[in-house]
């Protein structure tokens, strides 16, 4: 280690800044009234080999403290001792004794002794802290890597965890990448063959896997110890430069076969929990910049329902944040974001709605993020609900409602045509008087959070019994449907109703209006076994079953013959010169029941039919859905085109390859009706002639 005389430095860049002759650090502390700079040697070390104190007078500027010490180079270990009052009654959780991390450090550290426990109490930890690398980011080779930079008109987003979808030993990926960056990118080739446009991944920020009932971990990773670093345990090293460059390695292949890369960010809350959480960083550097506090200010506003909110809108936290995706733009080159309860981001540090919020208008009206996807999770676990009504004029939004009108009407629900119908046309109820794309309404019937497609048509009830918690967490309202027998069966009645209805969601999901989003593993029918919180699950449970492709692949045929003709791709066949988005955006819709022009929009109507046609009159589609328990004989409505006949493209209540086909392989329809079976999605298009 070198011994040269630590300098002044500068306020600025915030955090480790790597120079040619050593390294400025810069952390940010109101309340501080004294800061020591410790460098380690070894992550295990429990003691600094040098401690820097960092005088006021010259190495403090307004209430940043920096420092540049000579000689440093990448792969310095460090961290902070931060002084201060003790005083939670007035929002200060200064302990001299903790050892912080970096809010800015670019990779986190963590011990053989790592216990989160220790971290709770009063005083010295037990073992060895966490340390804050120092990291050289330049250097990487991005072989003139670009953005795909897809519109929202023809994205297909696959949510899915990047430790999950690889770490079954059946993934056909060696063992030392399973469960890794690096596993993920072994995998590309399904995910192309599949169809998908993007990948949003579960959190990869820096997250605390102790932070769960005792026994199990944290699999999902909501729960960040910091907002820069990317999670050390899905790479093939403990190494912080390799743990970097394997996260560049898959965005960069990841790209090179046209998929976009979106993360799930937890800008709400962090990992320190109420005032009996750890003491890891922010709260130890400045606990009432940092959080929301209750007038109690001893106690946590939780609007995250995880123990504590982050104060986004105080300037210091809008800076961090606004840092943050920069890094992940700039220096590791992702796509786009999904915010994670962002309504918490509208939220003022008393936690009121705030009608402009700063945060929200700082990330839409940044440059660097103008080309980057931008999507809301508009709600917080304190009930403010913003579907619909979310700030800003590039934001998308996950449509909540969408899933629940979805899931409702498939099961039968009464009441809940008329929401359906909304539901696949983009809810215009929702967005229509906002002059924006349909693409706003993010559609999904499934996501990490709830039960699998499969378990949804599997289980009435959620089975949390493994969680430790007496099934007491998730959610109850789950509007599932299992088809008349709880769980697995051998009875090829319910399994013809389940595989029924899975085809159902997926296609009113994929052929819907707005932006389409499927949960890893739904095309091949992954279960949880009626699990729907099973975030503290890293296991089969969680884990991809690639058996299942072959099990399931009629599922898998299904979904890869939707995306293809949602995205207008070949698959070796000639196919309708149709563009079906602009088709369902544009076209001339009519709503039928039963009898055609007679739509029931009764309380106790369980069918509805669309046809919809282009402007131009030269391509017609006609969608009749039946969610009652009996067979229903449908009217079809005549084709004004000499020589045109209705052709069917799709089926659901017909077993594979009949359920789907190539728009150019779509058997003709005679007739004036069509028996739609119970439970069963059907759509005809019309025989397309071109010149």
């Amino acid at each position: 280690m070198s011994q040269d005389i630590p300098l002044a430095g500068q306020s600025f860049p915030i955090g480790p800044t790597l120079r040619p002759d050593g390294v400025n650090f810069c952390l940010f502390s109101k309340n501080a009234e004294r800061v020591d700079l410790l460098l380690f040697d070894h992550v295990d070390d429990v003691k600094p080999q040098k401690i820097i104190s960092l005088e006021p007078g010259i190495q403090k500027t307004y209430h940043y403290w920096h420092v540049f010490i000579p000689g440093l180079k990448s792969g310095q270990l460090y961290g902070y001792r931060v002084v201060g009052p003790n005083d939670p009654a007035n929002g200060h959780r200064f302990d001299p004794e903790k050892i912080l991390l970096d809010p800015y450090a670019k990779a986190v550290a963590f011990p053989k002794a790592f216990d989160r426990g220790s971290f709770t109490q009063p005083g010295k930890v037990a073992g060895a802290s966490l340390k804050s690398v120092v990291c050289d980011l330049s250097g990487y080779d991005w072989k003139g890597d670009r953005h795909p930079r897809r519109s929202f008109a023809q994205t297909v987003i696959y949510e899915m965890h990047v430790g999950g979808f690889t770490k079954n030993p059946n993934s056909g990926v060696a063992r030392g990448l399973r469960g890794t960056y690096q596993g993920l990118k072994e995998r590309i080739p399904y995910l192309v063959d599949l169809g998908i446009t993007a990948v949003e991944l579960l959190p990869v920020f820096q997250f605390d896997p102790q932070d769960c009932p005792k026994g199990l971990v944290n699999h999902w990773g909501y729960s960040p110890i910091s907002f820069f670093a990317p999670h050390h345990g899905y790479s093939t090293s403990i190494n912080p430069m390799v743990v970097l460059n394997e996260f560049r390695d898959m965005v960069r292949e990841l790209h090179l076969a046209g998929l976009e890369v979106i993360l799930d960010v937890v800008f709400n809350h962090t990992t320190e929990g109420n005032q009996s959480g750890p003491n890891y960083c922010f709260r130890g550097i400045d606990n009432s910049i940092y959080y929301t506090l209750e007038e109690d200010k001893s106690l946590y506003a939780n609007y995250s329902g995880t123990g504590n909110t982050l104060n986004a809108n105080n300037p210091i936290v809008r800076r961090m944040i606004i840092d943050s995706l920069h890094f992940w733009v700039k220096e590791m080159h992702v796509d786009g974001f999904r915010f994670d309860l962002a309504s918490i981001l509208s939220r003022d540090n008393k936690g009121r709605p705030i009608e402009n919020p700063p945060i929200l208008w700082d990330i839409e009206s940044d440059p660097v993020l103008s080309g980057t996807k931008l999507i809301a999770e508009a709600w917080d676990a304190a009930g403010l609900y913003q579907v619909g009504s979310f700030v800003g004029d590039s934001w998308k939004e996950w449509n909540g409602k969408f899933r629940d009108d979805v899931r409702s009407f498939l099961r039968g629900d009464n009441d809940k045509v008329s929401n359906f119908a909304e539901r696949t046309m983009g809810s215009p109820d929702l967005y229509g008087s906002q002059d924006r794309e349909p693409e706003q309404s993010i559609n999904f019937v499934t996501c990490h959070d709830g039960f699998t497609l499969n378990d949804l048509v599997s289980y009435n009830e959620k089975h949390n019994e493994g969680n430790g918690e007496e099934n007491r967490d998730g959610s109850n309202d789950n509007f599932s449907w299992n088809g008349g027998v709880e769980g697995p069966t051998d009875d090829p009645q319910v399994e013809s109703v389940r595989n029924r209805q899975i085809r159902n969601f997926l296609g009113i999901t994929l052929l819907s209006v707005g932006a389409p989003m499927i949960l890893m593993g739904d095309e091949v029918r992954r279960t949880q076994h009626g699990n729907n919180n099973a975030y503290c699950h890293d296991d089969e449970l969680t884990w991809f079953d690639w058996s299942l492709t072959e099990k399931n692949k009629d599922i898998f045929r299904f979904v890869k013959i939707l995306l293809h003709v949602r995205l207008q791709r070949d698959m070796g066949k000639k196919e309708y010169s149709m563009d079906l988005m602009q088709l369902l955006k544009q076209a001339r819709v009519a709503w039928h029941g039963v009898a055609l022009d007679k739509p029931d929009w009764s309380a106790n109507s369980h069918s509805i039919a669309i046809t919809i046609q282009s402007l131009s009159g030269d391509a017609t589609m006609h969608y009749m859905i039946n969610a009652f328990t009996e067979a229903l004989d449908f009217e079809i409505p005549p084709l004004a085109g000499i020589g045109s006949s209705w052709k069917r493209w799709m089926d659901t209540s017909l077993p594979s390859p009949d359920d789907i086909c190539l728009m150019a392989d779509a058997r003709v329809v005679n007739g004036a009706t069509y028996k739609v079976n119970a439970h069963t999605m059907v759509v005809l298009i019309d025989q397309l002639k071109k010149d």
